[in-house]
């Protein structure tokens, strides 16, 4: 990247066929020439090419969140304006996306309620994910048991870039969707709503792995308190 910078100035070492007197020349070039190496046309250079490397990654982040969002479920209540429907918060996309990821770790053919659970922990920063925490439940942990209960996958089989949800994690979303439009409160639907969606599947994987370290319907009522909610980080 550097060479291309200097390619443009009108001063270059020259380099005879011997490579020790083409070392020498580059040498005696960067000591008579310093402010060429610190001219802000290299800097310039160097921060275009960063932007772009930036609008490429804004542009595919941007394209993954819009087809992690279609992939969550809006509400089944009809004739209901689009705008008045719930949005899932910033954090359970995120944990939504997390929860694809784990299940392709795992090489799943399908997102299920336990890479759910694990989407949660792994985004880290919401309340339900610190309530699991203070209760002992880690991303190490139910991974561990997730492959306890439901195997290794093929070593050959390699599940899509978006796993499709099994039937379970989609009723377990349709819960959480359907909650929060009950509630009548305004807001979006958190990471809890998520989380008490997959305990709300007493037969699921993601289930059974809350129940195994402890998660019960008491734990449950005592974050249905707090669903509305989610932690508000501040940096100050």
């Amino acid at each position: 990247m550097a060479a291309q910078g200097l390619s443009v100035f009108p001063v270059t070492p020259s380099c005879s066929s011997s490579q020790q007197s083409c070392g020498e020349a580059v040498e005696r070039f960067v000591r008579l020439k310093p402010e060429i190496l610190s001219n802000s046309f290299v800097g310039t250079k160097l921060s275009i090419q960063s932007s772009r490397l930036n609008v490429v990654a804004s542009k595919r982040l941007g394209s993954t969140v819009a087809t992690v969002s279609f992939s969550l479920p809006t509400g089944k209540t009809e004739g209901a304006a689009t705008d008045k429907k719930p949005k899932f918060s910033a954090r359970a996309i995120k944990s939504f996306a997390m929860a694809e990821l784990e299940a392709r770790k795992l090489k799943y053919p399908n997102t299920g309620t336990e890479a759910l659970l694990m989407g949660i922990l792994v985004e880290g920063t919401s309340l339900a994910a610190k309530f699991l925490r203070e209760n002992g439940i880690t991303l190490f942990k139910v991974r561990e048991e997730t492959v306890k209960l439901l195997g290794m996958a093929d070593l050959y089989v390699f599940s899509p870039e978006h796993p499709p949800l099994t039937e379970p994690a989609r009723r377990a979303l349709d819960w959480a969707v359907d909650e929060k439009m009950k509630s009548g409160e305004s807001g979006e639907i958190t990471v809890s709503h998520l989380l008490l969606g997959i305990w709300s599947q007493e037969e699921s994987a993601g289930h059974k792995i809350m129940a195994t370290f402890g998660f019960d319907d008491e734990r449950a009522k005592e974050l249905a308190k707090t669903m509305d909610k989610d932690i508000i980080l501040n940096f100050k």
